[in-house]
């Protein structure tokens, strides 16, 4: 089988880069940029004001943007590869197909550009949009760590995201190989506080759950058939229906989520379960109760997620002039 130009230059990228690879987060650091772009310009403010302005365009970038940071950086770490283009790319792989906020990341990227050219990453965008969108959708404030390179390698084949139907236990060891912990796990999957999932996703826990013929018993009854009427039986699945069930907070970073599970209102296999499980369940109980306590540890979840695996040297790693394409992309590497 003949392999795709896009797909030849990363296996090569990643064959040289291969020693480069683990974890690598110590040079990242609160407010990386000051200084390097002028005294005048403020990185972070810029990529504010173009997210403020999608933000009240619309509103599912919060979502989005999540996503996209737990996506990128779920797969070889934060080094935004999920936004190279190509044939055999991450952004091809059948989990990334829905992802979102790519104008974004785009808008943000020339924003930047046209006042400080070549110095800001592609993988600190991604971050700092992030943390904005978070913000405006009502999660609060929390200070971003910068100073990523973006990676040189992006292939579909990489990508190992947890599946929504995945056990708490199996949930956790996934998240452990990313130097990320049970606590960590039950914050970011509280993003599902805002964002929608497709019916193939969930479908089974309606009508088939565990190859029972039967309904999840799990799921709260009114849920059920509210979710039915969305996802009829042997439906082709791409109707879809918010992760938070309470229609006035399904666009609103808080802690709704939590409250929702508790109650047997989960949507995804993985989120019911956190609020049974022995391992997590006390967690999502303290969550669910403290109103105040969840946009701080989600912060500072997002925090840890954003040092999975991150390049920091120019050996490692480049400030791409497009977020969607390697800069030598078809040209000689240099890495002296």
């Amino acid at each position: 089988m003949k392999m795709s130009s896009t797909a030849a230059v990363a296996l090569a990228i990643g064959l040289v880069l291969g020693a480069f690879s683990g974890h690598c987060s110590s040079a990242l650091e609160v407010g990386f940029y000051r200084g390097k772009c002028g005294r005048a310009i403020d990185v972070e403010e810029i990529v504010a004001r173009v997210v403020k302005e999608k933000f009240f365009k619309n509103r599912t970038i919060v979502a989005a943007l999540i996503r996209m940071q737990f996506h990128d950086c779920f797969v070889n770490g934060c080094d935004a590869s999920i936004l190279l283009d190509g044939s055999s790319t991450e952004k091809t792989a059948p989990p990334n197909l829905s992802v979102r906020g790519y104008d974004v990341i785009d808008a943000a990227k020339t924003a930047v550009e046209s006042e400080c050219r070549g110095v800001v990453s592609c993988a600190d965008i991604i971050a700092i949009a992030t943390r904005e969108a978070v913000f405006w959708g009502g999660g609060g404030r929390y200070e971003v760590q910068t100073g990523r390179r973006d990676g040189f390698v992006s292939q579909a084949s990489d990508v190992d995201l947890p599946n929504p139907s995945m056990s708490v236990s199996d949930s956790v060891a996934a998240f452990a190989r990313k130097g990320l912990n049970a606590s960590d796990m039950v914050h970011l999957l509280g993003g599902h506080t805002v964002g929608v999932a497709h019916c193939n996703l969930f479908q089974d826990r309606l009508y088939n759950f565990k190859s029972t013929r039967k309904p999840d018993p799990d799921m709260e009854s009114s849920l059920l058939e509210r979710l039915r009427l969305i996802c009829p039986e042997n439906s082709e699945g791409t109707n879809a229906t918010n992760l938070d069930q309470n229609p006035q907070s399904s666009f609103i970073v808080d802690n709704s989520f939590y409250k929702e599970v508790v109650a047997h209102r989960g949507v995804l296999q993985i989120d019911q379960e956190l609020a049974g499980d022995p391992i997590t369940q006390a967690m999502v109980k303290t969550l669910a109760s403290d109103t105040n306590s969840f946009s701080t540890k989600f912060g500072q979840a997002m925090v840890k997620l954003g040092a999975v695996g991150v390049l920091t040297t120019e050996k490692q790693g480049e400030i791409r002039r497009s977020c969607r394409a390697i800069n030598n992309l078809g040209g000689v590497l240099n890495f002296n």
